[in-house]
């Protein structure tokens, strides 16, 4: 399928209604359709040929969404681009994709202004709501190439969309999504998760990332995308309660706002039946407290841009035992393997480990992407002995779930013992006053490295580190509990909500040098 085929497959349940709404406006199915069927038009009267990458710099609007539908219509490949990315990161990914035509909104013209010269493939500017010196304002662009879209053509292999994805170093990567991974990332989240007739999906989330490729399963089922803008807590809450949202995706700490929300015990979410959470680890503590709170909505997805959202799902009823009491000893779990998703533990030799050993968490399935565009080397290192490397350590238990323990980089060797990272995070997070917490490992003479964290307390919270190193040393033991712990206002944060762990390693690393 086509990624305009779940928008088609909703329409044919009624062209009537309601699918992509902002700030109280709504679009039927009928209107995106016809609206992303003269995109098409246009962009292959304007040249973009079979296979041509068409690239969306946007924040949430469902015009930048209607795109999409179109460039899919006219046989192009949707790249899609983070705003929030530096200029140079856009510039490079611009240049590895071979960008021909670009939408974006008049609020990032700087940004394209500061790359552009820089870019002799991009050859159109289009903007999707405003007047740019330089550009073409999408109306203009529409009306001067009418006509209806050839929509039998196709991108050789299936080729759907291109997604950035750089880590913390080196230049980013360009993964390779077919229509097949996207066809069984929707067919996978429909079997995993509890859906009903016209489900209404908010998104707060980027649509560039995870919120924007579950969006799809909604559309196919004839349901409405309300979309947010800007992410706001507030009004995220006043707006499930309004439109009797059934459907959100949140990253952890998005969700743990959520729970510090004043209006959140005034607001009636009834109305949910799966908030998705993932991106990030969640503390089980507070995963628990969301659970009571907002209700038993909560369902995990484990994927990443290479295996988009679900290798691994905890549905919502999988959050509780048969006698209704919450499963405890789930809750730090990443879910179960998906049906369609084969997941192993793999040794440094290619071995495959028994359950309860640990080690790299690897994958296979229809769900892997086709591989790192115009990188073999890449693509062959992330495929070793036939399986895709996630790049994190976990372990499966005697019940089959998958546990995540670490990003492989992040584990640190003190005294001889493996300590993961996020097992000491969780025990951070345990504590009552810490909202969220970075753990690193430093260099240190005697030990090799030095357990040491960062963390951001609660709002009105005042606590000692002495009293949180004690506080995770009765949980784990001294060898995995920090031995240095520094209060932040704030820990840096990447573009999506995750924390930036190389920032505050760089940042403690001279400090405590010795």
């Amino acid at each position: 399928m086509r990624l305009a085929d779940y928008l088609d497959k909703g329409a044919s349940l009624g062209r009537e209604a309601p699918c992509l709404t902002t700030g109280g406006v709504s679009a039927t199915y009928g209107e995106v359709q016809d609206r992303s069927a003269r995109i098409a038009g246009a962009l292959q009267r304007t040249g973009i040929a079979a296979g041509d990458r068409v690239a969306v710099l946007a924040a949430n609007d469902p015009l930048a969404l209607t795109c999409v539908f179109g460039i899919s219509r006219a046989g192009a490949v949707w790249c899609p681009v983070n705003p929030r990315n530096e200029a140079e990161e856009n510039r490079q990914l611009f240049d590895l994709f071979g960008c021909r035509l670009l939408f974006f909104q008049e609020k990032f013209a700087g940004l394209v202004d500061r790359i552009r010269g820089d870019l002799p493939r991009l050859e159109w500017l289009v903007c999707l709501d405003g007047d740019v010196e330089w550009a073409t304002p999408f109306e203009d662009w529409l009306a001067e190439h009418p006509g209806e879209p050839d929509e039998s053509r196709r991108p050789e292999g299936g080729l759907c969309m291109l997604a950035g994805t750089g880590g913390t170093t080196g230049r980013p990567k360009g993964v390779r999504l077919t229509e097949i991974n996207m066809m069984t990332s929707t067919a996978l989240a429909l079997m995993s998760y509890p859906f009903g007739d016209r489900p209404r999906y908010l998104a707060l989330a980027p649509l560039t990332h995870s919120a924007g490729v579950l969006s799809f399963p909604i559309l196919s089922l004839g349901g409405e995308v309300v979309i947010m803008p800007a992410p706001d807590i507030g009004e995220f809450l006043a707006l499930v309660e309004r439109h009797r949202i059934t459907h959100a995706f949140l990253p952890p700490t998005v969700i743990y706002g959520v729970l510090d929300h004043p209006d959140l015990d005034h607001r009636d979410l009834s109305s949910l039946r799966c908030l998705w959470y993932g991106a990030a680890p969640m503390s089980p503590t507070r995963l628990r407290e969301a659970l009571q709170r907002i209700g038993p909505v909560l369902g995990q997805l484990f994927g990443q841009t290479e295996a988009p959202n679900m290798i691994a799902t905890l549905a919502p009823a999988d959050h509780f035992r048969p006698d209704g009491s919450v499963a405890v000893e789930r809750l730090g779990s990443a879910g179960r393997p998906t049906p369609l998703t084969t997941v192993a533990i793999m040794d440094q030799r290619g071995a495959l480990l028994a359950r309860g050993e640990r080690g790299e968490i690897v994958v296979r399935g229809p769900l892997v992407m086709d591989g790192y565009h115009e990188n073999p080397d890449a693509t062959a290192e992330v495929s070793a002995f036939g399986w895709h490397h996630t790049g994190d350590i976990g372990y499966l238990d005697e019940e089959g779930l998958l546990f995540v323990v670490d990003r492989a980089k992040d584990m640190i060797i003190t005294g001889g013992f493996n300590v993961y990272s996020a097992e000491v995070e969780q025990a951070l997070l345990a504590h009552p006053a810490v909202k969220d917490s970075a753990v690193v490992g430093l260099p240190d003479p005697k030990w090799g490295e030095r357990v040491t964290a960062a963390v951001e307390l609660r709002v009105g919270q005042q606590v000692e580190s002495a009293e949180i190193i004690a506080f995770v040393k009765e949980r784990i033991g001294s060898v995995k509990a920090p031995k240095d712990i520094e209060i932040w206002t704030e820990l840096p944060r990447s573009k999506v909500g995750k924390i930036l762990k190389g920032e505050v390693r760089a940042t403690m690393r001279d400090k405590y040098a010795i």
